[in-house]
């Protein structure tokens, strides 16, 4: 399988990294002084997905921007100009009928997008994962220039009802493997599974080629991080989930797919405890926020 799948990924180097943004990637010109930033890709691990740094923050690998594919592991490695090093976000795309997601071993059904904040990139081999967990993360973050990385982190970990000094940038994989986190771990992988399928279910309305509207995706991603509480506690409801996915979908389509930014701060507010998000006065840990609607008003969002 492994020998099967690097094939693949070697076939995919060609044909994504020139159909994507319409331009391709590079690297730093012979001779010049190069950094590494070395990482993975999951919501399952991620085979045949595009990275790029991305300099001028639109979500689509543009002509310049740094580029590579993931490996027969999820894994890739990018090599920047020094200068850019945790200066721009990292950017992967899972691309429909062609990335393969080892949770399934199946090429994923529809292209979705993942990143992580620029203030998270680190020099250290293998330190930079990018997963839903760190795209909402560059959400929260980006909504809110005011909001800190340790408060993101901190939101997000309560909203998951996970214990205090989980990572939630860690490879939640490798770490739902053994010891003592391994459950909270196996939980963050589960979120995981559901968040990458209400991105991918929004391709139709998210997705422009291999780019994206930016106002609609993040509009997306403030609905996941609205009802995050929520869809951790619905593990196992499809019907919370096919409920979810309704409301996105009439949520975004909408929206105009041109006009000015939009604010949606409103639905990122910078709330640390975890009293905000869930109800423990009865025998079940409850959210205590329902699934709220966040639609558009006068270009804000309530």
């Amino acid at each position: 399988m492994k020998k099967q799948l690097a094939t693949i990924a070697a076939v995919l180097t060609v044909g994504l990294v020139a159909g994507c943004g319409g331009g391709g990637g590079s690297t730093p010109a012979t001779g010049a002084a190069v950094s590494t930033i070395s990482g993975t890709v999951a919501d399952g691990y991620l085979v045949g997905a595009t990275v790029f740094l991305d300099k001028n923050g639109n979500y689509q690998l543009d002509a310049g921007e740094p580029s590579t594919l993931t490996d027969a592991n999820g894994a890739y490695t990018l090599k920047v100009d020094p200068a850019d090093m945790g200066k721009y976000p990292i950017v992967a795309m899972a691309i429909k009928g062609q990335t393969i997601d080892k949770d399934t071993n199946q090429t994923v059904p529809n292209s979705y997008v993942l990143s992580m904040p620029a203030s998270a990139i680190s020099g250290m081999a293998n330190s930079n994962f990018i997963s839903p967990m760190s795209t909402l993360l560059r959400e929260k973050m980006q909504a809110n220039p005011g909001m800190t990385f340790a408060d993101a982190m901190a939101q997000l970990r309560n909203q998951m009802n996970l214990q205090a000094g989980i990572d939630m940038m860690a490879d939640y994989i490798a770490g739902s493997q053994s010891g003592p986190n391994a459950a909270q771990y196996q939980a963050m992988h589960a979120n995981a599974q559901k968040m990458a399928g209400l991105m991918a279910g929004q391709a139709g309305l998210v997705m422009n080629g291999s780019g994206l509207n930016v106002n609609r995706y993040r509009g997306m991603m403030g609905t996941i991080n609205s009802n995050m509480s929520a869809i951790a506690a619905n593990t196992m409801n499809s019907t919370f989930m096919t409920g979810m996915m309704s409301q996105m979908q009439a949520q975004l389509g909408a929206m105009p797919m041109a006009g000015g930014f939009t604010n949606y701060s409103g639905m990122f507010r910078n709330m640390t405890s975890h009293r905000y998000f869930w109800n423990t006065t009865g025998v079940t840990t409850t959210p205590t926020t329902p699934m709220s609607g966040g639609m558009m008003n006068g270009g804000e969002m309530m």
